[in-house]
């Protein structure tokens, strides 16, 4: 194959001398080099000569280039935010992310405290049935006491918000009973405020707390 002349340089080239030619060889040994190039295209080689115009990389992009890894990656930008792996749309791995406040999201998979699911779909007892005295507590709300013999029930005063419910079931073949030291407590179509009430054997007590000092308690109580 005979020697090929490349007769026209890309726009805006350095113009060859006369005795400066530009060629293709075939089967030879010589190498034409990046520096052989620029002397004809300039540094860097701009866009219209083909180039891209960049005269250097930032920090980590040429290790990132070598090496594309999750951590490549991330050395090389300046504002991520996480740590990690590189996550994709499709079935990612997340990690206590912080989410912020989604505008859409399907949370029947998710659970509260990884056995209940979110909106439970039944009533979870809180602990182990009572044998004592126990006095209700927050982590109570949403959830059923279930008292065994020997058991009673005691309601704090200024512990629970509006809003917040309890309930207890008497699981004894007798009355137990349950204790109002909150600062007013009715029974539900009444209006007496009671010390004490008492939940009837295997009956259920719903506790609605109306305040932190204000509650009704409706079921089978008297």
């Amino acid at each position: 194959m005979a020697d090929t002349k490349i007769s026209a340089l890309p726009s805006g080239a350095p113009a060859l001398a006369t005795d400066e030619t530009v060629i293709a060889r075939a089967g030879s040994n010589y190498k034409l080099t990046v520096a052989n190039i620029v002397g004809y295209l300039g540094t860097p080689i701009s866009v219209a000569n083909g180039g891209t115009g960049i005269t250097s990389f930032g920090t980590g992009v040429a290790t990132w280039l070598g090496t594309p890894s999750s951590a490549n990656l991330r050395a090389a930008v300046t504002d991520e935010t996480g740590t990690g792996a590189l996550v994709f749309a499709t079935s990612p791995t997340l990690v206590t992310p912080i989410l912020g406040t989604p505008t859409s999201g399907n949370l029947s998979n998710c659970t509260v405290d990884g056995t209940n699911l979110v909106g439970f779909r039944n009533v979870p007892r809180s602990g182990a049935a009572k044998t004592g005295s126990y006095t209700l507590v927050t982590g109570d709300v949403g959830d059923y006491i279930e008292v065994s013999t020997g058991g009673s029930i005691v309601i704090p005063d200024a512990t629970f918000a509006t809003g917040d419910i309890v309930s207890v079931f008497n699981n004894t073949s007798g009355n137990i009973t349950i204790t109002c030291t909150i600062t007013t407590a009715y029974i539900a179509g009444t209006d007496a405020d009671k010390a004490t009430v008492t939940l009837a054997t295997r009956g259920v007590a719903t506790i609605l707390f109306i305040s932190g000092t204000v509650c009704v308690i409706s079921g089978n109580v008297s």
